[in-house]
């Protein structure tokens, strides 16, 4: 018996790591597709996401894969998305929407216009979920519940697209904002990318011999220099110009807490503290 709720007869997720392992999950949780198909050219992903039930079947051949799908996710790293999207393009059927879990989406929207048969079609969007951990081993069907979609149609995309792909997402749990794709790469190089930046270079900044004294100050700010340096490597090249800026004005912040430091203004330091505990304490409430 098919339910009334399901949006799409077929679902296909191409990378099935942690985001796409969830996504299925979710989906077939929620009763959103009558079947959810795993793409990836990796044995070991496509039987680890069938063994925790976040897909009904798998593939590794592209075409047979997207055939008939009314939904193509892509859930890969943001290069790989950009490569894919050429590949998986001319097995797409009529009318089926793509879009993508990448977390920089200029490259992403304007590749995807450029590249697909029918790209008012392909609604961009960015879950901002996730964890340091990989795989479909790691996936839960409630990783989007009470977390942020960002989705980033233009003037080009078919309404009825948006609209469904937001429902996907509030189906699942998300709050969903609707911007555009710059908008999107400006926000995210303040909120996560320089994030994960300084935690990566934090970490090379210790030195190893000191870490047997860290404490959970250390573990709790670099937490997610594990994430997948492949990944961070494609999200810094894609996003590039807005990152710098953001870098540039964190390097700005250091200096002036070094010049305090120097100067042994205490004053100066301590409001440089207490305005950066206060915007924390309101951000966290």
């Amino acid at each position: 018996m098919i339910l009334r709720s399901t949006l799409f007869k077929r679902v296909t997720i191409v990378g099935v790591g942690l985001m796409g392992g969830s996504l299925g999950m979710a989906i077939k949780k929620n009763k959103l597709a009558r079947e959810v198909v795993g793409l990836s050219h990796r044995q070991e992903s496509l039987k680890e996401a069938l063994k925790v039930k976040a897909i009904d079947s798998a593939q590794t051949d592209i075409q047979k894969g997207v055939r008939n799908s009314d939904l193509v996710v892509m859930a890969t790293p943001v290069e790989s998305i950009i490569k894919l999207l050429g590949t998986v393009a001319p097995y797409l059927k009529r009318g089926a929407i793509v879009t993508d879990v990448g977390s920089a989406k200029t490259e992403i929207v304007e590749y995807a216009e450029k590249t697909l048969q029918q790209p008012n079609l392909f609604v961009g969007s960015h879950p901002l979920v996730g964890s340091e951990k990989k795989g479909a081993e790691n996936s839960t069907a409630d990783l989007f519940a009470g977390g942020r979609c960002i989705i980033t149609p233009t003037e080009k995309t078919h309404r009825g697209a948006t609209e469904k792909v937001k429902k996907l997402w509030t189906k699942i749990g998300a709050q969903v904002s609707i911007m555009t794709a710059a908008e999107h790469d400006e926000i995210l190089s303040y909120t996560s990318h320089l994030p994960h930046l300084l935690a990566f270079g934090l970490m090379e900044t210790v030195p190893q011999e000191h870490l047997k004294f860290a404490s959970t100050g250390l573990r709790d700010t670099t937490r997610i220099a594990s994430s997948s340096a492949q990944m961070w490597n494609d999200i810094c090249m894609s996003n590039a110009k807005n990152i710098i800026k953001s870098l540039d004005t964190y390097v700005e912040n250091l200096a002036r807490l070094r010049h305090v430091i120097v100067e042994s203004d205490r004053k100066s330091l301590i409001e440089h503290f207490t305005k950066a505990q206060k915007k924390r304490d309101e951000f966290v409430k």
